[in-house]
């Protein structure tokens, strides 16, 4: 049934948007939200030091990515707070106790409007540019680089700044 939704086909790049009247931002590239650089943790980072940071920052959520660039999940500070206060999680513990792993990103050069659908039922999307890395011998491979994370509220502001009407 999911292959009969447009939006979740959008969303997961099998189809481009079929919206037959698009808002005059529909096509606009993700890039030009001007977002700001992200807050990035490691994943041995400390529940305790991920709320002190994420606090003292004024950060909600903050991508977790291992020194290989492999972007882990995200860990926000509420459910951090929550996880800690519940008892599934210790101050010590490392945040990969409590990120999400489920996440949706999205590319610089990917439209408003997919970033649109992907936002009506994600509270954020971590934005990603693909980038060749060169090892010492000549070989390269391709590596996401995180470059922010959007959410609603990045869009909502953009379109209203912006309104063309």
């Amino acid at each position: 049934s999911k292959f009969l939704n447009d939006k979740w086909m959008i969303k997961n790049g099998f189809l481009n948007d079929v919206q037959e009247h698009k808002p005059w931002w529909w096509n606009i590239k993700v890039q030009k939200l001007n977002l700001s650089a992200p807050l990035i943790l490691l994943p041995e980072v400390s529940c305790q030091k991920a709320i002190e940071i994420l606090q003292e920052k004024g950060y909600d959520q903050a991508p977790v990515v291992a020194e290989s660039g492999l972007i882990l999940g995200m860990v926000t500070l509420s459910n951090t707070l929550t996880s800690v206060l519940a008892g599934k999680a210790q101050f010590s513990d490392p945040v990969t106790k409590v990120i999400y792993d489920q996440f949706s990103k999205i590319g610089l050069e990917d439209s408003l409007g997919k970033l649109s659908c992907i936002l009506e039922n994600d509270h954020f999307a971590i934005v990603v540019h693909q980038q060749m890395q060169f090892n010492g011998n000549g070989s390269s491979f391709m590596k996401q680089m995180v470059f922010g994370v959007v959410t609603a509220m990045d869009l909502l502001t953009f379109v209203s700044r912006n309104d063309k009407k």
